[in-house]
This record gives structure tokens, sequence and C-alpha cells, in this order.
């Protein structure tokens, strides 16, 4: 018996009719973001549909490994807005309900006259006049493209049985956050009995890094401060830290999460400096501490135990907006 909630014969229903699908997700994705892309469409062709993924971010280099063929295009890259108007008769946004995080695919979807549906499991969400299929209880929208494969009866083939395992694994802090249940593993069960190799999929995500993500890695926990009596660890990436390392923003990921590892440590933030200005607020909670509710003070969102924000100003005044906050959710 599976252990979400989400009505997958109205999702069925709902999409049934429709033959040509564009599919998106948030900024900067991440592995369950592409991971789900790629399963849904896979699920959709396997219905006799069509589907189109762009994003209107690139898929970071170290996360290619995801995409074997290259299936998923950039806006403004690969595809006009122009070229996408007319072409589709449905929309589906998945892994984020958020206007912000759509960047310029936001401006694709307020022009979409089609039906639209979302697919999520965070907290936060806009209204972006679509059809939502959510559960905030899921430990990552890769086990929502599982449960509906399951649910109407699909298989998976080894690819994408691979990519909704990375999926989850990456999303879970590969299966040690709070958010791991015991339907995670019946789930991470059958992806494994259709192909995906757990094994490969550690070498792909953590035993390949480029040498100017390590260096990055080591700048950041270099500049590692603690305050509210050693329970909030912060630190930054600074635009120098990304030139003198060779590295990119998509190269941050994961590095709030070794700060945790800090003994008497309860939250962490990492405050990254984007190219186009503005800054990134990770934020990362092992404690009753609702990081989610952090970052929409700040326009933000996502889950209880990882969230994030982007704030128009400085880094400094980033800091200082910030942190107190933390400190006072910390109590």
């Amino acid at each position: 018996m599976s252990d979400i909630n989400i009505d997958w014969k109205k999702l069925g229903e709902a999409i049934a009719p429709y033959q040509r699908f564009l599919l998106t997700s948030h900024v900067r994705p991440d592995c369950d973001a592409l991971g789900s892309e790629l399963g849904m469409a896979a699920l959709l062709r396997q219905m006799g549909k069509e589907a189109l993924i762009v994003n209107a971010s690139e898929t970071p280099p170290h996360l290619s490994f995801i995409d074997p063929t290259g299936e998923v295009r950039v806006l403004g890259r690969d595809v006009t807005a122009a070229a996408l108007e007319g072409t589709f008769d449905a929309l589906m946004v998945v892994d984020t309900g958020a206007w912000i995080q759509l960047a310029e695919m936001g401006e694709v979807l307020k022009a979409f006259a089609g039906p639209k549906f979302v697919l999520d499991h965070h907290v936060s969400e806009d209204d972006l006049g679509a059809e939502v299929f959510k559960d905030s209880t899921a430990e990552a929208t890769g086990r929502l493209i599982y449960e509906a494969a399951e649910a109407w009866g699909l298989s998976l083939d080894p690819q994408t049985a691979s990519q909704l395992f990375t999926a989850i694994a990456t999303d879970t802090g590969w299966f040690r956050f709070s958010s791991v249940t015991s339907g995670t593993y019946r789930a991470i069960a059958g992806l494994v009995d259709a192909g995906a190799s757990p094994a490969a999929v550690y070498a792909d995500l953590y035993e390949r890094d480029r040498l100017a993500r390590v260096l990055l890695r080591g700048r950041i926990l270099a500049k590692v401060n603690v305050i509210s009596d050693g329970r909030l660890a912060y630190s930054t990436a600074e635009s120098s830290d990304f030139e003198l390392t060779g590295s990119t923003t998509s190269d941050t990921e994961d590095a709030i999460n070794m700060m945790l590892v800090i003994q008497g440590v309860k939250a962490a933030v990492l405050f990254i400096e984007l190219p186009d200005g503005g800054i990134k607020a990770s934020f990362r909670s092992r404690s009753a501490l609702d990081v989610s509710q952090v970052a929409a003070n700040f326009g933000g969102g996502g889950h209880k135990m990882a969230a994030g924000a982007t704030l128009s100003t400085t880094l400094t005044k980033a800091m200082e907006s910030v942190l107190p906050v933390m400190q006072q959710g910390l109590g």
C-alpha cells in the first residue's frame, strides 16, 4: 500500500485527452527536477503521447550523466518561446510550484492557453493557474513519478529507473533525511528491480567531482562561522571564490550539508553570490526549526528541513537580514 496521497486516477484521466506535452521545472535544476522531468516524459511516451522538456537553466555539468542523450532543452539556447507557442496541447510543471523558480519559463506558462498541471512535493506554492497534484510529505518528486507509473500500470526501463533512483537518493541526502520512510525503500527496491544500479548512481554523483568543485567546497568550508551557542553554522560562496577556482554556482550543491556534521549544529545557511546579481540563501535544519517558513520570509520556500530563497541585495545585507531570523527560529 503506497503512503503517497495523490489521486493518480484523477491525474491519469486529466491528462488522457491530450497528446503533446511540454514539461518544465525550476531554475538551476537538481537531480529531482531532472529525474522527474525525464521520468514523466518516459511515462507519457509509453502512453503513446509526445513530450518535450524545456528548462530556463542549463543542466549543471556535474549532473549531465542523468540525461545521457541530451533530451533536456534550454529556453533561449535550444528553443525560443515563440517556437513553443501553439505547439503543445498541455503543459506540466514538476518539482516546483513557484513563479520565481520558473524564471523565463514562467512567461511561457503565463502565455500557455491550454491545460496546465503541477506535480510537486514542496510545501510552498503560488497560483500558477494549473491543476495541482501534490503531496508535501513525499521525500522527492521522483517518488511521485514512480508511484504514478505503478498506479497506471506502466513499466520502467533501466535508464528511467536510474533517473528516478537518482532523484530520490539526492533529495533524501542518500536516504539520511527524516523524510525517508519505509515507502521510500519499497520504491527504491522497485527501481533496483527495474534496473537502477545504486553503485553506478553513487559513483556518478559523488566520486567524479571536478577539481574546481572540490576547491570551491574547500573555500566554503574554510569560511564557516558558528553562532547561537554553536547551533547555527553559516558560510558564503562569493564571486571571487568562483573566479579563483573556475567553478560555478551549481558546484555549491552539498556544501551546506557538510556544515551540519559539526557537533552541536542544528541549522545552516549558505549565502551564494549569483552571477546575474542577488544572493541565493540555502537553508538546512536538523531540528524543530522549519526552514521553509524562514525562506518564505524572503520570497522563497521548500521543505521543513531544506529550503531556499533568492534575495535582490548584497551579500552583507542578505546576511544581516537572514541570520537574525534563523537565530530567532532556533530560540
